[in-house]
């Protein structure tokens, strides 16, 4: 884990106990004696990448820093049914306490993971790489942008701080391409900040005024068909980096990687996700 990243995943565990345990766990509470000791294992009931498995050691290590955690896969591992990820073993009603919260991300975290993967290795011998978008669950970004590592894609920008991303939007109210590609330069210069610019482009001419412009670190082919990205890719000649984006499906996605761009975002790998099964139980 990124040390940057380490302080929101504490965040998220907090309230996930909040949430969950609020004044008790009432239910272990009133029938598991408070001495009471046992094992568990994390079971994968379903082929895929699984992820969490740091982020699950952290949470039972907030709840019972006595909880002696045995791990026997890594992230990123590819897994079948009956693997088992980790053994827990330690007082029951902590046990019994992290069983949900640890399983919802991991869970969650290996369906972005796995859903990734299938992307990724539909181009693994092409240039191009997949890339997350900031269409997250809130308050899991972070986590999801991890699972997408751990499942062959690549993170794009964790939010709106660490990359100024010119999208129609901002482009349309700053009046076009060069009048915002040159608001952004003084802008950082007026910051003293080092981020990258990129641009979102509509058509050719368009790259062509970035380039008028000058200073960006990457553009953006918005809803390019796949000729129409081939010519853009020629156009912008490894001038700056290249990303198509804007309904681009696992069908065509080749297509679109065969064009020679750099970077193919999809909000498809944490937004249209299926979590993958797996279960905490007694050994």
């Amino acid at each position: 884990m990124k040390p940057e990243y380490k302080p929101y995943v504490e965040e998220l565990i907090e309230l996930a106990i909040k949430e969950d345990i609020g004044d008790g766990d009432h239910t272990s509470l009133c029938c598991i004696p408070a001495e009471e000791r046992g094992r568990m294992r994390l079971l994968c009931k379903q082929e895929g990448i699984i992820a969490g498995i740091e982020v699950a050691k952290m949470v039972t290590e907030r709840l019972d820093p006595e909880v002696k955690f045995e791990q026997i896969l890594n992230d990123g591992d590819r897994v079948k049914v009956g693997d088992v990820a980790f053994y827990v073993e330690g007082n029951l009603q902590s046990l019994l306490r992290a069983e949900r919260i640890l399983l919802n991300i991991m869970q969650r975290m290996s369906g972005v993971a796995t859903q990734t993967a299938v992307y990724a290795d539909r181009i693994a011998d092409l240039h191009t790489k997949v890339l997350d978008t900031r269409k997250t669950t809130p308050g899991m970004r972070v986590l999801e942008k991890m699972a997408v590592k751990m499942g062959g894609g690549e993170n794009h920008r964790i939010g709106l701080f660490d990359m100024i991303l010119l999208k129609d939007n901002h482009i349309d109210f700053a009046g076009g391409v060069a009048k915002a590609v040159t608001g952004a330069k003084e802008y950082l210069k007026a910051k003293g900040k080092n981020i990258p610019i990129e641009c979102e482009v509509r058509s050719l001419e368009d790259i062509k005024e970035v380039f008028a412009a000058g200073g960006v670190d990457r553009i953006m082919f918005d809803n390019f068909s796949v000729e129409q990205t081939r010519e853009a890719v020629a156009l912008v000649a490894g001038r700056c980096e290249t990303e198509s984006s804007g309904g681009i499906t696992l069908e065509t996605l080749r297509d679109y990687a065969a064009t020679g761009v750099d970077f193919i975002s999809v909000g498809a790998l944490t937004h249209q996700i299926k979590s993958l099964d797996m279960s905490l139980k007694a050994c």
